[in-house]
């Protein structure tokens, strides 16, 4: 019996060890990475990064493959076609608007000996960190990330360019590229994040996807952090009930019972959707999808009734086996 207790506290110990060494190692990889932010740079670099990411933006907003392909920092070659696919989907985000550069961070990761998950601190004039930004496997180099928006747009179009610094050819190169649209109907993320935050104690669920709406319209990129974006989480993980918790859902409609895996907001038509996947019979039939997927969308609403009023329409996402597939999509209006 006390060998299995000193096999255990030997255990711990070593544990604890391990968990040590990793700290140390993500500690070591963020002092190995520096943030300037777009005041504290000199005008030179900002001018030039600027001038680069406009001109970036300005082959996305024409559709110039060739040239986007060419521009490709050579560790990135291999995502041409994820680049490629967010550039076609930036077309109606950018129409009628001129792009005007929101935010320039310089991004210094030279002193890394390895890819690493990297963390990036971004202070102010007074050092408080104002924009955490985490990027992972990151290759060892210097990088600039550029926010942008698409002034005049009836989408508000926003923008993320990420540029590295190519030695062999010294010149900036594209690393990669993030789109989302800045309104829904014309409301900001503002808009849906007080209206989120007035609805937690009567509708939580509306409440919950309302500050999804927020963050997804506030920011084209998904691994920056701010104060302001770190409130919206806290007050969305303080929603409850919260729909995060309570999936796989089962719901009945008429004699069956519906297993819904998931309900997330949808922005593929550029409307406030919620996307519902959910387990299908198995039927192949398009007629008989679609019969069963609006059978899906009118239980969900029947349970939370507040979705109707509050967003565009419904996905349908069909699983079977493992494997998703989209049915259609249903204006609320249209859902029984």
């Amino acid at each position: 019996m006390e060998r299995g207790k000193e096999g255990e506290s030997e255990m711990r110990f070593y544990r604890k060890l391990g968990a040590a060494a990793a700290l140390l190692a993500a500690s070591a990889a963020a002092m190995a990475a520096t943030c300037t932010t777009q005041a504290a740079m000199t005008d030179q670099d900002r001018g030039m990064l600027s001038a680069e990411v406009l001109l970036l933006a300005g082959d996305v907003a024409q559709q110039n493959f060739p040239v986007l392909q060419a521009s490709l920092l050579p560790s990135q070659t291999g995502s041409w076609e994820g680049i490629r696919t967010v550039a076609q989907m930036a077309v109606p985000l950018l129409a009628q608007g001129k792009i005007q550069v929101r935010n320039l961070y310089l991004l210094d990761a030279s002193t890394l000996t390895a890819a690493a998950d990297t963390e990036f601190f971004c202070s102010d004039k007074t050092g408080a960190i104002n924009v955490t930004i985490d990027l992972p496997a990151l290759p060892p180099g210097k990088y600039a990330l550029a926010l942008a928006e698409a002034v005049g747009s009836p989408l508000a179009g926003q923008i993320g360019i990420m540029i590295g610094w190519d030695g062999v050819s010294n010149s900036w190169r594209l690393a990669g590229l993030f789109a989302h649209q800045g309104v829904f109907d014309g409301h900001d993320g503002i808009w849906y994040w007080t209206r989120g935050r007035s609805l937690i104690r009567t509708d939580p669920w509306t409440a919950y996807f309302s500050y999804l709406a927020a963050r997804y319209l506030l920011i084209p990129v998904d691994f920056l952090s701010s104060p302001n974006l770190e409130k919206l989480s806290q007050e969305q993980e303080q929603i409850s009930p919260s729909p995060a918790n309570v999936f796989p859902l089962s719901l009945q409609q008429g004699e069956r019972t519906w297993k819904i895996n998931a309900v997330v907001l949808d922005p593929s038509l550029h409307e406030p959707d919620l996307g519902i996947a959910y387990e299908s019979t198995g039927v192949t039939d398009p007629a008989a999808l679609r019969t069963e997927a609006t059978s899906v969308m009118s239980a969900l609403l029947k349970y939370q009734p507040g979705l109707r009023a509050n967003f565009h329409g419904l996905w349908a996402y069909a699983v079977t086996g493992g494997k998703s597939t989209p049915v259609m999509e249903l204006p609320m209006g249209q859902i029984p």
